[in-house]
């Protein structure tokens, strides 16, 4: 192992390129567009990764970071977790295998365990991506109520497909002025999604009840999905009533609240954001630290809306298929975390809540010592930097007031110095259960070089 100067050295001398990274991109560029098969994670600077191991990974030059991206958050329990790695192998090695035939005992298993500890839930169907999971309990509130409209955040994420990708990091330019109460003109993220699928959604400021009011009473809305914390612009915290006021809305109006737990389910607590505001929606979707890096997907509820997966009116029936669905390896990946997040009591989410107020103490104490603007937000093992006097409420209010040039050039000094925070303004952080209060001292003595050295190059 070779890390690129150690975090504690204070005459590191910082990376000046990823060679061995650029090439493995270049070759990729060959056959894949783009030279990855998620552009997502195409970044500035290109930094190709060949191995982790608890909260470290090394990079193709062999340089050692502290992790703090976590993969986009789904590594809960730190890269190669001994349990959740030894029962992988188990289900390889007992001869377990994709049927396309019948139910297996294990994707009963872990939908069992889901039910057995979140109470709300009755039902759970298992999956391979968030994308999937959002697609499907759209349609399955489409299919409930009769109705086709979907309101969506400005700012939020809910994955790739037609009914959820517009609107994330919309500019402020083309954007316009704050609507509330209103809504937004529709700005597609990808080419590809037809007009009149466009007109199906409405897209309004989070934390905005107003405006959820304002579509309900001009559309039949079929439902309102949102991350009940946006963590894929950092993370904007609802205000206090906010999330029981959708569920208010959802009732009196008869669409379904679905809660897009994908990055908040099993991270903040076993029953997601939802048990942390006991505020229940209809629906939730899972991912991401549901099976601590493996690929696997989840939608819970009750029976009333999931038994329409299985209605006895055909013409009520919500198709459900897919050839990968509850495969064993990530079936068993998950059934192996969530016993490691259920055991005492909750310890790991104990341990990470003081690991957490550790590490955001330490930045908060950064950015005053160099007298820089910013305030740190965090949820349990979920944090970011805002370079603003305030923490955001939504979109409008974000991108009008955070500092983006120094918040990406934080992002690379930290990484030079062998942390690594992903080197996109305002990007969630992740800690694991992998992390140890070492590594929040390393942490906290980089984060003040960090941020001296951006300020002497401004």
């Amino acid at each position: 192992m070779r890390f690129c100067g150690s975090v504690s050295d204070r005459s590191h001398t910082p990376m000046t390129g990823f060679p061995a990274s650029d090439r493995i991109l270049d070759w990729n560029r060959q056959c894949i567009p783009g030279g990855m098969s998620s552009t997502n994670r195409l970044t500035d600077p290109n930094i190709a990764f060949v191995r982790g191991d608890g909260s470290r990974i090394w990079d193709a030059e062999g340089n050692e970071y502290i992790d703090y991206h976590g993969a986009f958050s789904p590594q809960f329990l730190g890269f190669q977790h001994p349990e959740v790695t030894a029962a992988v192998k188990r289900v390889i090695d007992d001869g377990s295998d994709l049927w396309g035939a019948g139910p297996t005992e294990i994707e009963g298993r872990l939908a069992h365990l889901i039910c057995e500890k979140i109470p709300w839930v009755e039902r759970v169907v298992v999956l391979n991506s968030g994308s999937e999971a959002t697609a499907q309990a759209i349609r399955l509130a489409r299919a409930a109520t009769a109705k086709d409209h979907v309101i969506v955040m400005q700012g939020g994420y809910d994955g790739w497909h037609n009914d959820v990708a517009v609107n994330l990091s919309t500019p402020l330019d083309q954007l316009g002025p704050r609507r509330s109460p209103g809504e937004y003109e529709i700005f597609p993220m990808s080419a590809g999604i037809p007009a009149a699928h466009q007109s199906l959604l409405h897209a309004i400021n989070f934390n905005d009840l107003d405006s959820v009011r304002y579509v309900c009473e001009r559309y039949p809305v079929a439902a309102l999905i949102t991350e009940p914390i946006l963590q894929n612009i950092g993370l904007v915290k609802p205000r206090p009533g906010y999330l029981q006021g959708l569920r208010d809305l959802a009732d009196e109006f008869g669409f379904l609240l679905i809660f897009d737990e994908i990055k908040t389910g099993f991270r903040h607590a076993f029953g997601g954001y939802a048990e942390v505001s006991s505020v229940l929606p209809d629906l939730a979707v899972y991912g991401k630290a549901i099976a601590s890096g493996y690929p696997l997907a989840a939608i819970a509820g009750p029976a009333r809306w999931m038994e329409y997966f299985a209605h006895e009116d055909p013409s009520k029936r919500v198709l459900l298929a897919g050839t990968y669905n509850a495969h064993p390896v990530p079936t068993a990946a998950a059934v192996a975390t969530l016993e490691v997040l259920s055991r005492d009591g909750g310890a790991v989410y104990q341990r990470l809540e003081q690991l957490g107020a550790r590490l955001e103490n330490s930045l908060t104490q950064g950015l005053a010592s160099q007298d820089i603007e910013g305030i740190v937000v965090r949820q349990g093992s979920a944090f970011v930097v805002f370079f603003m006097d305030h923490a955001p409420v939504d979109w409008h209010d974000l991108a009008a007031n955070h500092d983006y040039a120094l918040d990406t050039a934080f992002r690379r000094a930290l990484i030079d110095d062998g942390i690594f925070f992903y080197p996109l303004a305002t990007k969630q952080c992740s800690l694991t259960a992998a992390h140890t209060d070492a590594d929040i001292d390393r942490t906290a003595e980089v984060v003040d070089r960090a941020l001296a050295t951006v300020l002497a190059t401004r």
